[in-house]
């Protein structure tokens, strides 16, 4: 599924959109340094899914972390999704994202980890 194209993408400007259906909504982020997982030239292109998987509040993106704010959970843009504070104790489900270079565009082709309240789209490698 087509999410977006890099060269729309402002560092620090999430995207918002759905992901794999209208009742997942994910976030696509541009950062200023590399990231796990990251597409472009410079690797930091990232999306995850905008549940968090505590309780399934909404998060927010702000300053490459994204935050709970039901309870405060954080996690890290950069570092697969990681928590590093609050109550949650899994990390972001992150998207798989492929970049074609010639058009720009970005698609989403799936998802690592559990998305809060679902059971059946993790990765299978």
């Amino acid at each position: 599924m087509k999410i977006g194209n890099i060269r729309d993408l402002k560092a620090g400007e999430p995207l918002q959109f759905n992901y794999p259906d209208e009742a997942s909504p994910c976030t696509m982020v541009m950062l200023n340094r590399e990231s796990i997982g990251g597409i472009g030239s410079a690797k930091n292109v990232v999306a995850f899914s905008s549940l968090c998987p505590h309780m399934g509040c909404p998060l927010n993106y702000s300053n490459e972390r994204f935050v709970c704010g039901c309870h405060y959970s954080m996690f890290d843009a950069a570092k697969n999704g990681q928590t590093y504070q609050g109550l949650s104790s899994q990390w972001l489900a992150q998207l798989v994202l492929r970049l074609d270079v010639a058009s720009g565009n970005i698609y989403a082709e799936g998802i690592e980890g559990l998305v809060y309240g679902r059971i059946s789209n993790l990765k299978v490698s």
